[in-house]
């Protein structure tokens, strides 16, 4: 393996060659069987049965008070890359699908999709451990994938050292799923190819710039779509009903969030957690989801705050005396 670069180092690789992070923590689910379609369809807010075989599309889970209880892929592959040989010949139709979720999501999209399939004709099985997915950011993505320049959820297969590997585009270069057993073979062609290996941390910084929320992070189970500003990307108000789709609807047509995902320009990172109570004056707006420090724009930081709590605004983060402005998104 090659020797960790510096945080700018690595930061450099990511805006200016391709890093290579190791993501198999990200949790995983099959969705099988006949009624697979139909059945996400009414659970899910964007619309699953427009997904064509090699096309995904970004989705949330929500309560029925239009709570997120997690976010995700679902990609519908052309072939059986990601089943593998666990799904029967029978099963790899055009109702296989595939999920994938931040960690912290995993266990409650796993309950409650196992739990609302009883009397349909739904599989779905975790393979978070049997699975491989190895992110690469940054613009040479695409080269050392050899895959197309897929647009963000598209997906197609590739080879890479003999494995074959389902490429998923994602916005900040390409995503790789394959049999965990050949992780190690995987990353070494990646690595030879030009690849270089980069923290969390340093992906972190990069996702924090493009103003992109997570799940875990930013967004937990007492938000709502419109509060992470994910309406766009994860919500369909053509399609039929599902889980919180009354709330989520009533806010985008009638009403404005209280809430609004922001940045934060920090005085310093030093000091800060995610957590922190963020001040205005003195009251409580929000509080801090994600925090680093960037080479291009010093120490920042997301949060759900307050509508009140606007761009250009002052506010205190934490008990040790960092202030931060709050910032439209992304930074630059």
């Amino acid at each position: 393996m090659a020797v960790m670069i510096e945080l700018d180092g690595q930061y450099r690789q990511l805006r200016e060659e391709c890093g290579l992070l190791d993501r198999s923590e990200r949790g995983k689910l099959l969705v099988t069987g006949a009624e697979a379609t139909e059945y996400l369809q009414g659970q899910l807010t964007n619309d699953v049965e427009a997904i064509e075989p090699g096309e995904g599309s970004y989705a949330a889970l929500l309560d029925r008070k239009g709570h997120m209880q997690g976010d995700m892929r679902v990609l519908r592959p052309r072939s059986s890359v990601p089943f593998g040989s666990q799904t029967t010949q029978r099963n790899n139709q055009l109702s296989d699908l595939w999920i994938d979720t931040e960690p912290e999501a995993l266990e409650a999209v796993r309950r409650h999709l196992g739990m609302y399939k009883i009397g349909r004709e739904v599989d779905v099985v975790d393979v978070t451990a049997e699975r491989a997915l190895l992110s690469l950011i940054g613009p040479r993505s695409v080269e050392i994938a050899g895959s197309a320049a897929l647009p963000e959820n598209f997906c197609e297969e590739v080879t890479i050292a003999g494995t074959p590997v389902l490429a998923v585009g994602t916005a900040a270069g390409i995503d790789l799923v394959f049999e965990a057993e050949a992780r190690e073979r995987v990353t070494e062609a990646l690595l030879a190819a030009g690849a270089a290996e980069v923290t969390a941390e340093a992906a972190e910084i990069v996702r924090i710039e493009s103003g992109r929320p997570r799940f875990g992070a930013e967004m937990g189970t007492e938000t709502m779509p419109a509060e992470a500003g994910i309406v766009e990307q994860a919500v369909s108000f053509t399609k039929g009903c599902y889980i919180g789709q009354e709330t989520v609807a009533r806010l985008h047509y009638k009403g404005k969030p209280n809430r609004h995902l922001r940045g934060l320009k920090l005085s310093a990172a030093a000091g800060t957690r995610p957590g922190d109570a963020v001040l205005l004056g003195e009251k409580e707006v929000g509080r801090l989801g994600s925090v680093g420090v960037s080479p291009a724009f010093g120490p920042i930081g997301l949060a759900i705050l307050r509508r009140e709590a606007e761009p250009g605004a002052t506010v205190a983060v934490g008990e040790d005396g960092v202030t931060a402005e709050v910032t439209a998104l992304p930074f630059g």
